[in-house]
């Protein structure tokens, strides 16, 4: 005679009284001898460098954006409208403008007459947008969010500078490329050919649609070159928090909200996906697209950003530049299955089926 008892996993661990330092240590030593812990991604030294360094211009980067917005705040507060008329109210023609401001020009038309280029067919818009009240508190804090934001433009140039330094020195340390040193997954790549340097991975993610070249800096900083370290592209976009939650109990689906990841590796993805997918013509604006009607804008992005990733690690792999299959990939592939099914379906009605294209197709002309 048994006593089947139902107990929830997680009660075992949660039991008060029945949990201490020592004995998740015993629990966790057990494991490591069974062979069930895996070992975690740390890179090596050149690389947690290159980390901080892409992390904190990172950081620059968006405080020098929230200055930028201070300085808009501070323009409205003043009644003055240049960003109604100019698309970048820190360009060559805003800089002269906002610089007459601190020095107390007032006169709306001088101030218009100094907008450069394409900006001078909107001198008569900006005459009214820079018709204001700009008192002494406006000018001297406009000098002095001016002078910080330049400050920060000097601290990335620095920064980007010692990247680009130690990109050159860690492509020079690398070891040339032999049989026995290539991961399993650089099969595609002939023996004796060249390992892929660190300069030479930045050129090629450069090429993926959204991505430049302080983008790519940033991707090769948290995941290095060789995707060794990562069984299959699916390892990778969970890591970086992009792939769908794996949550089934009792053959039902629960919610397949992404998991936790390498935040920074994901906030860099997301951002080179909405620079992706306003390109036109390309797979990942057709992917948006297709996405966007029945899943929304923030998991269209999403996908979007896997798939990038996705490709970004059989080029690292591979060693090849990015190759776009074009926004009439899905429409070519809806044919041939609607062609493949439709075959099928005669194929069971006992039609024996033969294909041939037809050289006036019905609604040509």
């Amino acid at each position: 005679l048994y006593t089947v008892l139902v107990v929830n996993a997680k009660h075992i661990k949660h039991v008060p009284g029945r949990k201490t330092d020592v004995k998740d240590a015993e629990w966790i030593a057990e494991l490591l001898s069974y062979g069930l812990l895996k070992a975690s991604f740390v890179p090596e030294k050149p690389q947690r460098d290159m980390r901080d360094l892409t992390r904190y211009r990172t950081k620059l980067v968006q405080e020098r954006a929230r200055e930028v917005n201070r300085v808009q705040k501070l323009l409205e507060g003043a009644n003055i409208k240049l960003a109604s008329v100019a698309t970048d109210v820190l360009g060559v023609s805003g800089r002269l403008m906002l610089k007459a401001l601190i020095e107390g020009n007032v006169d709306e038309k001088e101030m218009a007459e100094m907008a450069k280029g394409r900006m001078r067919s909107k001198i008569p818009e900006l005459e009214k947008a820079l018709t204001g009240i700009v008192s002494d508190r406006h000018r001297f804090m406009l000098g002095e969010q001016l002078a910080h934001i330049d400050f920060m433009d000097g601290q990335i140039a620095n920064i980007s500078q010692e990247i680009s330094v130690r990109l050159e020195k860690m492509s020079q340390e690398q070891q040339p490329s032999t049989p026995s040193a290539r991961s399993d997954k650089t099969e595609a790549v002939e023996d004796g050919e060249p390992l892929l340097t660190w300069q030479g991975a930045v050129e090629l993610l450069d090429t993926v649609p959204g991505i430049n070249q302080r983008a790519a800096e940033a991707i090769l900083a948290e995941t290095g070159v060789d995707m060794g370290q990562f069984p299959e592209d699916k390892h990778l976009t969970a890591w970086a928090g992009l792939a769908p939650g794996n949550n089934e109990s009792g053959g039902k689906r629960y919610s397949g909200r992404t998991r936790k990841g390498n935040q920074t590796l994901r906030t860099t993805m997301i951002q080179a996906a909405h620079a992706a997918r306003r390109k036109k013509g390309s797979y990942a604006s057709a992917l948006y697209k297709r996405l966007v009607g029945r899943r929304g804008k923030k998991r269209a992005i999403v996908a979007v950003a896997r798939s990038l990733l996705v490709s970004i690690y059989h080029m690292l792999t591979r060693q090849e530049a990015y190759k776009d299959l074009g926004s009439e990939y899905f429409q070519a592939r809806r044919k041939e299955s609607k062609v493949d099914y439709l075959t099928r379906q005669l194929a069971k009605m006992g039609y024996e089926v033969q294909l041939a294209p037809q050289l006036d197709p019905v609604g040509a002309g």
